[in-house]
């Protein structure tokens, strides 16, 4: 009986080491992997920007003349995190291209981050593959122009070179830091619930993508990966700035 007993609070003291909580508590602008600018007059997908994967930043003035304004795109592939003066209106895919924006009549910073998930490599659609955003996009009927649209180099940029600042608390995406302690080396999960699309990097290694429309809320963290005592923890997230902690689970998590 007190072997067993000693077995369980074993065990529960591992599920509660698993279960702490990590605080991304610093901040690095997005604006540290903007590439070179492109200009146009009309939007140009990630094709035309020879992007092949990854992540664009459109962004342009607008003026809005009411309280609701609709903002409506053509083609979104595949997945955009819209924002005006640094806050988030919404998120469009392509089977969801319209939206209202809302804000004061006046002149604004409107931001669209746009990931290309994948590309089709087989199958009747492979001829349509273009991604980003192209054709047309209207705010309340009228259409959008002068565009600037950045190319952002997320997963290539070495996040060792980010320069992280505890007091930066925008609204815009980017990068946040944190750390964690393990008293022992084994394989655990990352619980990324409540969060929205990024990426991660555990101690300068990059470990995968997220996405909260997906079943699984937790990434696999390998043994390899990890340290016995201090660990760094580095988040690219898209559209849930205001998310500040993650947790390590000792199982996966699922929606």
């Amino acid at each position: 009986m007190k072997w067993r007993i000693a077995l369980s609070l074993g065990m529960l003291a591992s599920q509660v080491l698993h279960a702490q909580e990590i605080i991304l508590d610093k901040k690095a602008s997005l604006a540290q992997v903007y590439l070179p600018v492109v200009e146009s007059e009309q939007l140009l997908s990630m094709n035309d920007l020879n992007v092949e994967f990854g992540y664009v930043l459109y962004q342009t003035e607008i003026v809005t003349q009411t309280e609701n304004e609709a903002l409506e795109l053509e083609n979104v592939r595949d997945y955009a995190a819209v924002y005006v003066d640094g806050k988030l209106q919404g998120t469009l895919t392509d089977n969801r291209k319209k939206m209202a924006i809302k804000t004061e009549p006046g002149k604004y910073l409107l931001q669209i981050y746009v990931e290309n998930i994948g590309r089709i490599t087989y199958g009747p659609e492979i001829t349509d593959n273009s991604k980003g955003l192209f054709g047309g996009i209207t705010l309340d009927g009228n259409e959008i122009e002068n565009w600037k649209m950045l190319p952002l180099n997320v997963r290539k940029f070495p996040v060792k070179n980010l320069q992280f600042d505890v007091n930066l608390s925008d609204g815009n995406p980017g990068f946040y830091k944190g750390a964690f302690n393990l008293d022992a080396v084994e394989n655990t999960y990352l619980d990324i619930s409540g969060w929205g699309m990024g990426e991660v990097w555990i101690n300068g290694k990059y470990l995968g993508s997220y996405w909260e429309e997906e079943k699984q809320r937790s990434i696999l963290i390998p043994t390899e990966d990890l340290t016995k005592g201090e660990n760094e923890i580095v988040v690219f997230e898209l559209k849930q700035p205001q998310q500040k902690t993650m947790k390590l689970s000792q199982t996966p998590v699922f929606k």
